[in-house]
């Protein structure tokens, strides 16, 4: 199963970050405050791919979200899947791009490709959403970029960074161990 969808359109602007504010005198209070970017330095979206059961991942940057590369990425993804993958479920949104004809013509080449389209409002079925989430804040968290080339390079370097400390990717929250809590005084007797 791989997950497909395009983050974006994602600019080269300056992103806001954490940013520690001193404990100063209590005479006025210190914002975090980020200077104002005007800036317009270039677009584009971020396509990517997402195994959750690896949590392997894969993206490719492209200047505008049109047919011809989403059917490139298409190209991109099945040459990154493992040949030895019998059956490619590939769960997508239903945006219109996603049904064109050229995608139905890229399924007829690759017979193994079926797309699993989700349901309308249900974006939390496809788990590439959670992770551009985790992508977003490696990438563009506390960063200004002065060219759509940095960002490119930037996703490249945060995706080359995922998967070598990636993980299988649950659905839903994590799962924190939780200390079993012992009996005290409002702890009722045992009826036997």
């Amino acid at each position: 199963m791989i997950c497909l969808d395009e983050m974006g359109p994602t600019a080269a602007k300056s992103y806001p970050g954490r940013a520690l504010v001193r404990p100063a005198p209590a005479v006025g209070a210190e914002r975090a405050t980020q200077e104002i970017d005007y800036g317009r330095r270039g677009k584009g979206y971020i396509f990517g791919a997402f195994q959750p059961a690896t949590g392997e991942a894969f993206t490719a940057p492209y200047e505008g979200r049109t047919i011809a590369n989403w059917v490139a990425f298409l190209d991109q993804v099945e040459a990154w899947v493992d040949a030895g993958v019998g059956r490619v479920y590939a769960i997508l949104d239903n945006l219109s791009m996603h049904r064109a004809l050229d995608v139905l013509l890229f399924a007829l080449a690759y017979p193994r490709w079926e797309f699993v389209f989700q349901p309308t409002y249900a974006a939390y079925l496809n788990l590439i959403e959670p992770w551009w989430k985790t992508l977003r804040s490696l990438v563009l968290k506390g960063r200004r970029f002065a060219t759509w080339e940095e960002v490119c390079a930037a996703v490249a370097a945060a995706t080359h960074y995922w998967n070598n400390h990636r993980h299988p990717f649950m659905w839903g929250r994590r799962r924190r161990h939780r200390a079993r809590r012992r009996g005290g005084l409002g702890q009722l007797p045992l009826a036997t």
